[in-house]
């Protein structure tokens, strides 16, 4: 395959350019995924959603931890901000799909 690149006029392309298109793809992917979810579905996904930050912010505590151990500032402080955010995206999900689920519910009179 490099060979037909090659003979083709051009050369290996860098590593940088290779993901930086990857995440393009994977921004577009990502938008036409969410704008396509229909309202019915919006709750489970924001379950899964929450699940899965609160994995993240397990690694970030034990980031956080290897920072202050090792004396590592870098660490440290990426691990805070990671654990900041995904306890933003945490509790604002719970928040959405609170709302969510009230919209369900029939209204008392």
């Amino acid at each position: 395959m490099l060979s037909m690149l090659i003979l083709a006029g051009g050369g290996a392309v860098s590593p940088v350019v290779f993901q930086f298109a990857i995440f393009i793809l994977a921004i577009f992917v990502g938008y036409y995924v969410v704008w396509s979810v229909t309202p019915a579905l919006h709750t489970p996904l924001m379950a899964v959603t929450n699940a899965i930050s609160s994995v993240i912010v397990v690694g970030a505590l034990i980031a956080v931890a290897a920072g202050v151990g090792s004396g590592s500032g870098i660490s440290t402080w990426a691990g805070a901000v990671a654990a900041a955010l995904c306890a933003v995206n945490i509790f604002g999900g719970f928040l959405v799909t609170q709302r969510m689920l009230a919209m369900y519910k029939k209204k008392q009179k």
